[in-house]
Parts: C-alpha cells; structure tokens; sequence
C-alpha cells in the first residue's frame, strides 16, 4: 500500500494565504502590492512552490492586517486540518 504523499509546511502557508486572500476578495496583485512582494513570488508562494522568508512572511501578514503569529497560527489550523484528512481508519478483524 502506497504512503500518502507528505503535505509539507509551505503547501499549508500557501493554502492559508490564498483562502485569506480570497475569503477577503482581494486579488493578487492587490496582496502582491500592499506586501511589497513580486506577483510571481507570491503567486509561488500560494501554490505551495517556494518557502518564503520570515520577513516576507510578516509583510505578507501585515497585507491581511495580522500579525505573523496570528499568520503562523492559522498555517498550523490548516496543516493539521490536512493531516486529520489524511488519516485512514481500518476496521478491526474479529481474532
């Protein structure tokens, strides 16, 4: 049986700020903008393909009108919201 593949934590920092930054209806570039981040880099950053650096991190979260914990708190809500997914229960065989 295949292992399921590893969520790592910049697919859950991605997924985070992409959900803010949709569920607050600005786009990209908006986010991009007020972040001081290149659109590019940020839309990488979304997609879970780069790791971004702590003060880019906080530029990021001070877009949104947070705090880097408060970033990093709800990365965490997201990363063990998809591990709890991931998990499999199988039955128990009668001995």
């Amino acid at each position: 049986m295949a292992h399921p593949r590893t969520y790592l934590l910049r697919e859950a920092m991605g997924e985070t700020i992409r959900d803010l930054r949709i569920h607050q209806g600005r786009t990209l570039r908006e986010v991009s903008q007020e972040a001081q981040v290149s659109l590019g880099y940020l839309s990488e950053i979304e997609r879970g393909q780069k790791e971004a650096s702590s003060e880019v991190l906080s530029s990021i979260a001070e877009a949104f009108s947070l705090t880097l914990g408060e970033l990093i708190s709800q990365v965490a809500t997201t990363a063990l919201a998809h591990e709890s997914e991931a998990v499999i229960f199988l039955p128990r065989l009668a001995a």
